[in-house]
């Protein structure tokens, strides 16, 4: 009888001691995430001295937009390096963004222009939905609230979905519109949040043309 005590004890122990290891090595992990989290790029909103709109400052400027792969409207996985060679703008948007609504027309008006130049536009919707790997129900919901959008104002560039899984690469995403002007080798050369003017897009169209 005192055996099996000494026995039911020292297993005790060791389920113990185990238990504590894999809570140990979680917290571990945890507080890894939550410093990488700490440490990502976070764009931030500049205010003006001459009183003017704010200036979006984002640490990805002069370095090469972060690389993805999303899928377009018909199911295709299109990525960032496809677009190597071009002038891209690429614009975070959503369906429920009314500033968004606003700027598209501008959008899709600049990208006819500049097209022949070698420019090219890449919407990638951010409906608040971090969808997780192989959830195709809420793909779904994406897809046709994005289609009815592109019918809608007669959107002649690619539409990407699930752009809320690029938010920490891409400085946070607080606020819709964001977009990112990347010049022919991928680099950005200018990034604006919210709603700006057509004039102050095709300024920084013109640099990432580099006219």
């Amino acid at each position: 009888m005192k055996r099996n005590t000494v026995v039911l004890g020292v297993t005790l122990a060791l389920l113990a001691l185990f238990a504590w290891a894999g809570w140990a090595n979680w917290m571990r992990r945890q507080q890894q995430a939550e410093q990488l989290l700490a440490n990502a790029a976070k764009g931030t909103l500049v205010p003006n001295t001459q009183g003017g709109a704010p200036h979006y400052s984002t640490p990805l400027e002069g370095k090469p937009a972060p690389a993805f792969a999303l899928e377009d409207l018909s199911g295709h996985k299109v990525r960032l390096e496809d677009f190597r060679g071009k002038a891209v703008l690429l614009n975070f948007w959503a369906t429920w963004c009314g500033p968004c609504k606003i700027e598209t027309p501008w959008l899709v008006e600049l990208r006819n222009k500049y097209a022949a130049e070698g420019f090219e536009v890449i919407g990638i919707s951010t409906e608040g939905e971090d969808l997780k790997p192989g959830d195709k129900a809420g793909l779904e919901r994406q897809r046709d609230g994005v289609k009815k959008f592109v019918a809608e104002m007669k959107v002649p560039y690619p539409m990407l979905l699930g752009g809320d899984a690029l938010s920490q690469p891409y400085g946070g995403l607080d606020a819709m519109p964001t977009s990112f002007y990347l010049d022919r080798n991928g680099v950005v050369v200018a990034a604006q949040m919210g709603l700006s003017s057509a004039a102050e897009m095709e300024a920084n169209i013109h640099k990432a043309l580099g006219k």
